[in-house]
């Protein structure tokens, strides 16, 4: 109850603001003037959330609305701008992907009909595009063919490598791909006047991480690096309500370093892949879906360990 209560302290003003909606609605939160997080569910992707099952950020300038991430379907973009249309009449004119998880992305064909641009690292698009299909596919059976109606796979049409700066109705933007992390094109956003981090699938709050065959752990933590060091005042992650960089380094940065201690001790003992789920990770279960994930989580760590 001690520690639940040391997480939960730093959250309280984020909460307080925060306002009840139905389970699988966005909720919108305000971050700091004219930036704000639609939070979706912490759970799997499903015909009510529409795959939008994460988190995702608006920023409100003079020129019009940058949107962190447009969602996991055509059908969950317009439930998202929807959202927007809850804070600002200005329309979206800018929409930023942060990786190649379907919710960071497959949402783009909506706005790009109404001739939004689209920017995303190019290791993200190249991610994009080698798993669209088994993404569309995934995304059928949990969703359904009723959500998934109208999507299509549309890509950004403009990339970068490593760092791209735009500025819009007179506010900065950094985008900074600092290599693979959750996916292999993992990119975060950077507001340096708001002092706010848009940090995709870098950073998950509320629910456990998942780590997947396309993740290493290893530069993952390096990224987190990259990001702690920029002394955000407001962290917007990929899963879970906009926080403090203390709370996002609990519940992800801390997670990655202990997971892999243990899996590196594991394997030094000469330990197999098929009892590494026996690991210790209950200083973790707090977290949403830890039952779920702990053990596939263990043993991607494993595989990708063998060859460090």
């Amino acid at each position: 109850m001690t520690r639940l209560f040391k997480f939960l302290l730093p959250l309280l003003p984020f909460l307080l603001l925060a306002p009840a909606f139905p389970a699988a609605a966005l909720e919108v939160q305000k971050v700091t003037e004219g930036v704000y997080a639609l939070v979706g569910e912490l759970g799997q992707r499903s015909p009510e959330n529409l795959g939008n099952n994460a988190t995702f950020g608006v920023v409100v300038t003079k020129d019009g609305v940058v949107l962190v991430d447009p969602g996991g379907s055509r059908e969950g973009a317009q439930r998202i701008e929807a959202a927007i249309r809850t804070v600002t009449d200005k329309p979206v004119t800018l929409v930023i992907n942060t990786g190649g998880q379907d919710h960071r992305w497959l949402g783009n064909g909506y706005f790009k009909a109404k001739g939004v641009r689209i920017v995303a690292s190019k290791a993200a698009v190249a991610d994009q595009r080698a798993r669209a299909r088994d993404q569309l596919i995934l995304l059928d059976n949990l969703v359904g063919a009723k959500g998934m109606a109208g999507t299509t796979p549309v890509y950004a049409d403009e990339t970068f490598e490593e760092r791209k700066e735009l500025t819009l109705g007179g506010t900065k933007l950094v985008l900074r791909h600092a290599g693979p992390a959750h996916t292999p094109g993992d990119s975060f956003v950077w507001l340096p006047r708001e002092k706010v981090v848009f940090t995709g699938d870098v950073v998950y709050v509320e629910r456990m991480l998942g780590v997947g065959a396309e993740s290493k752990s290893g530069n993952w933590v390096k990224v987190f690096d990259e990001i702690a060091a920029l002394e955000p005042k407001y962290v917007v992650p990929g899963h879970g309500r906009a926080t403090t960089l203390e709370r996002a380094r609990a519940d992800t940065y801390d997670y990655l370093v202990a997971l892999r201690a243990s899996v590196k001790e594991f394997i030094a003992r000469g330990g197999g892949i098929e009892e590494i789920g026996k690991i210790d990770q209950s200083r973790f279960r707090y977290l949403q879906v830890y039952e779920e994930l702990k053990g596939r989580n263990a043993q991607q760590v494993y595989q990708e360990m063998e060859w460090e």
